[in-house]
Order: C-alpha cells, then sequence, then structure tokens
C-alpha cells in the first residue's frame, strides 16, 4: 500500500516539551492527587498536601521560564507548520500567576477546616475530588495563554470551564450551590456553542486554523461582514471567561451560591486567562495587519462592551448586602476596565503603525495588582464567615474593634479596588487612563473616571460599617498564617503603589514586549516559519 496514504507521523523533540515542563507539573499533580487517594486512601490533609505542592512546583518551574534572559518558544508541530501551542515569557508569567494563587487557595482551604462550620467539614471526605477540579480548571487555564490555534482554544476554554462547573456546585446538598452550578452550566453551553460555531466559520473561510494566518488572510482580502460575524462569535467564549456584558449573569449567583475557596479562585484566574487568551489572539491576528482599516470595527466593540461592562457592574454592586455578590459585580467592572486596554489594538506612532505595548502592559500590570486585592478581600471575608457563619456587610460591623489589623488590611483592599492613591490599584489605572489618552480613545477615560467616582460609594460603604457601625459583636479571631497572609498582600499593594511602581512597570513592559515579540520570532514550528508551509 502507498506511504502516501498514511500521515506523516511526528513527535515534539525534548526541547519543545521541557519548555511546556510548568504544564506537565500541573497534569502530574493531578495524577498525584488520583494515586495518593489509591495509595494512602482518601485523606483531605494527604490531598490538600499534594496539590500544594504540585502548586510550588509550577510556579518554580513557570519562574524560570519568565526571568530566562532569551524568551522560549515552543511551536508543539513540524518545522514549516502552523505552532499548536505558544509557549514565552507571557504565558509562563500567567501560569506563575496561577500557579501562585493554587497554591494560595489551597492554603485557604487549609485554614477553613478549622473552622466551625458544618458546611466545611462535612466536605473533608470530598478532597480528592475537590482538588482534581480544582488543578483540572488550573490545567485548562494554563493551556488558554498558551495557544493561538482555533481548536486548541476551544479545547483549553472548555477544558477550563467543566471543572469549574463542578466546582462552583460542590456543595451538592446546599440548594443555592447547586441553582448556581447549574446557571454556570447552561451559560457556558450556550457561549461554548457561539465560540465553536464562530470557529467553523472563520475555519470554512480561511481555510486555517491558525489564527497568524487568518490575519494575513484578512489582511489580503479586507474585512467581510462574515469575517466580522464569525470573530465576534468566537471572542463570546473569551467575553463568558472574562464576565463581559452581556455574558456575565452567571457571575454573581455562582460567587454567592459557590464556597468561599472556589469564589477566590474564579474571582481572578478566570479573568486573567480569559485576559491573557484575548490578548494572545489580537497581537497574533492584528501583527499580519498594516491599515486600522479592519480593526475599526472590532476596536469599537470591545470598547462598548468594555464601557458597559464597568459600568453595568459598579452600578448592580449598589444594592448588593452579600459581601461575595458584591465583589462579583466588582470583578465585572474590574473587568470592564481591562478591556478598556484590550481595545487599544494599536497606536499611531510617528506616522506608522506599532504594537499597543502601553495596552498590554497597563493589562499585566493590573492583573497583578488584581491578584493581591482579590485575594487579600476574600480571605477577609472567609475569616468572617468562618467566625459568623455570614457573609453580609452587617458581619463586618466593629471590625475596628473585633480585628484591627484585618479592618486595616481591608480598607487597603477597598481602596485599591477603588483606585485611590497610594495604592498598587491607583497606579494600575493610572496606566491604564494613559494608554487610553495616548490612543486618543477620550471618552473611554470619562467613563473609567466615572465609573471610579461612583464605585467609591459601595466600597466605602464597608469601610463605614468596619469603623462606625458597632452593634457589639464578639471579637473576630483569625488563624496566625491567615492573617499573615492577609498582611503581606496589603503590604504589596503598597509597595506596588509607591516603592516598587517602578519594577512592576518595567516588569509590565517586558511582558507585554514578548507578547507581541513572539510573532515576529521564526524558528521551526513559528508563525513566521508557516509562510513557507502549508496550512492546517
Amino acid at each position: 500500500m502507498p506511504l502516501g496514504l498514511f500521515a506523516t507521523i511526528w513527535m515534539p523533540g525534548g526541547e519543545d516539551l521541557a519548555r511546556l515542563a510548568p504544564v506537565w507539573s500541573l497534569v502530574g499533580t493531578i495524577v498525584g492527587v488520583l494515586l495518593a487517594a489509591l495509595i494512602v486512601g482518601r485523606n483531605w490533609r494527604v490531598a490538600g498536601g499534594v496539590t500544594m505542592i504540585g502548586a510550588l512546583v509550577t510556579a518554580w518551574l513557570a519562574f524560570r521560564g519568565f526571568t530566562a534572559t532569551e524568551g522560549h518558544w515552543a511551536g508543539m508541530s513540524p518545522a514549516g507548520a502552523a505552532p499548536m501551542l505558544v509557549v514565552d515569557q507571557f504565558s509562563h508569567f500567567f501560569i506563575f500567576l496561577l500557579a501562585i494563587f493554587l497554591a494560595a487557595v489551597t492554603w485557604l482551604w487549609f485554614m477553613g477546616q478549622d473552622a466551625a462550620v458544618p458546611d466545611i467539614s462535612a466536605h473533608r471526605g470530598d478532597a480528592t475530588e475537590f482538588f482534581v477540579l480544582l488543578v483540572g480548571s488550573a490545567f485548562g487555564m494554563a493551556m488558554m495563554v498558551s495557544t493561538t490555534n482555533l481548536l486548541m482554544i476551544i479545547l483549553a476554554v472548555e477544558s477550563a470551564s467543566l471543572p469549574s462547573y463542578g466546582l462552583a456546585g460542590f456543595r451538592k446538598k446546599n440548594r443555592q450551590s447547586a441553582e448556581a452550578s447549574l446557571k454556570y452550566v447552561l451559560f457556558g453551553a450556550v457561549t461554548s456553542a457561539i465560540m465553536i460555531y464562530g470557529a467553523s466559520l472563520l475555519y470554512g473561510r480561511y481555510h486555517t486554523l491558525d489564527l497568524a494566518m487568518i490575519g494575513r488572510q484578512i489582511q489580503i482580502e479586507g474585512p467581510t461582514v462574515l469575517m466580522g460575524v464569525a470573530m465576534f462569535a468566537f471572542m463570546v467564549g473569551v467575553a463568558f471567561k472574562v464576565s463581559a456584558v452581556p455574558f456575565h449573569f452567571w457571575c454573581p449567583d455562582v460567587f454567592e451560591g459557590a464556597s468561599i475557596e472556589v469564589t477566590t479562585w474564579l474571582s481572578v484566574v478566570s479573568k486573567a486567562a480569559g485576559l491573557g487568551l484575548m490578548l494572545r489572539i489580537i497581537a497574533v491576528v492584528t501583527s499580519e495587519l498594516t491599515s486600522t482599516d479592519a480593526l475599526q470595527y472590532v476596536t469599537m466593540a470591545i470598547a462598548i462592551m468594555a464601557a458597559l461592562t464597568c459600568t453595568w457592574g459598579n452600578f448592580s454592586a449598589f444594592r448588593q448586602t452579600n459581601m461575595k455578590r458584591l465583589l462579583a459585580f466588582s470583578s465585572i467592572a474590574h473587568a470592564g476596565y481591562m478591556l478598556m486596554a484590550v481595545a487599544i489594538i494599536w497606536k499611531p506612532a510617528e506616522g506608522a503603525l506599532s504594537p499597543a505595548h502601553p495596552a498590554f502592559s497597563a493589562i499585566v500590570a493590573y492583573i497583578t495588582v488584581y491578584l493581591l486585592m482579590n485575594l487579600g478581600a476574600f480571605a477577609c471575608i472567609a475569616f468572617v464567615y468562618w467566625s459568623t457563619g455570614s457573609e453580609s456587610i452587617d458581619a463586618f460591623n466593629g471590625m475596628a474593634r473585633r480585628n484591627p489589623l484585618l479592618m486595616v488590611a481591608m480598607v487597603v483592599f477597598l481602596f485599591s479596588l477603588v483606585g485611590l492613591p497610594p495604592m498598587g490599584g491607583f497606579l494600575a489605572k493610572w496606566w491604564l487612563l494613559a494608554a487610553l489618552w495616548d490612543a486618543k480613545l477620550i471618552w473611554l477615560i470619562f467613563v473609567a473616571v466615572f465609573n471610579t467616582v461612583i464605585s467609591l460609594y459601595y466600597y466605602a460603604r464597608i469601610a463605614v460599617a468596619m469603623v462606625f457601625r458597632d452593634d457589639d459583636q464578639a471579637p473576630l479571631r483569625a488563624p496566625l498564617a491567615g492573617q499573615a497572609i492577609v498582611l503581606a498582600c496589603a503590604v504589596g499593594i503598597l509597595l506596588t503603589g509607591t516603592l516598587w511602581a517602578g519594577r512592576l512597570k518595567d516588569f509590565s513592559d517586558a511582558r507585554s514586549r514578548d507578547l507581541y515579540a513572539v510573532t515576529q520570532k521564526s524558528p521551526a514550528g513559528s508563525v513566521a516559519a508557516a509562510e513557507s508551509g502549508t496550512a492546517d
């Protein structure tokens, strides 16, 4: 039989596999948790310990990747073919943040086991399943920021979403948790279907799964109505992960119904992975374009979505009394702020077109500070819930007397979420506004400033309750390790807004440059090398 009837067998080399070490570490963690349950039994301490070790190893491997002197590149495809996976300093940075947050959430889960709340201790026997789902979600999100292939993007988004549905409804006997999980699944199924439909339109029109080659075809043929519809439909799945309006309805119910550890996880990593994927898509597609004609409609659509997202999130947070639900709408608003930077796809520079590094840099800085703000804020909510059994704002009354340290830290987190100096949140938002000014999107600046002002009300409402409303509740006791984590987050926010501001800026600039530079590289398996090869 002729050999031509068989597909050529190709396997990635050791160097490509080594560059994917952080991803393999997450896979190994899942296997380790399952094997531990098989060998030593279903022990919640062992399951959590294996997850913690796996998260720290992943963080170390990713740290080595994004601090290397030379950017990494792994196309995971034969020479001359379009890449399936992209592994560079940008993806390593996001995986590092993801792994650090995974370790923090695992530690938060450990501390919660000592709380006198029956709803927590009742699920110790399900710890193996919980951590498999948690690490599985982390694996999918790691893949989201590491690919420019339509098919791999869909698989990555689904790999991140499916475990998240299980995590949201993990408290099986809790009606609110089950309802939240059902809503999450329904919204996720609809957006996934729309995303796959958009990908099929793009593949049918351009006959390739590679985003760079799609961008090249758009440059040659010009923008079309079909291209706009297909690209919008494809981006729906990413907008769902970011919880952008109008794909945000799952977020408040899931945040309120899920356990505090799951809410903390979804509040940051889901948005970070979605934004990282969105930046990757835009950087690769636009690297092939030499005019703004094909971009103006996309830019306007993202800008309008960003404005609606932050405005809806802030106004909806006004009347919330549940702290998790309030911070859910707050996270929607912050997703809108970060989407404003995504709208700055290109900016004029000396008569030519250049990649919008300031916008990408602002998002990297924003996500870094946002991780500290939300981790600290949700940790404080967890301590109050473990002590009082309540997640309402009233449970924070008199915090200045009940636990002054947590009160001061919570005020830092709240004012940083607003964007007040000298917090890190102020600098992140300032760099965002500067990028909008450079791109001449003045109307978005007004939207961002207006939303920042009105958000001060509901954040200050919590601070007022902690300082000025004392209803003689008992002193609030929190684990020493937990208070240390909260204090470290508060100090980090203050340092990034003052002494470390320059370091944060340089770091963010380096990561954003690497994001765009990867589209210009031409080793085997890279985007540039695909010009001499064939389409998928």
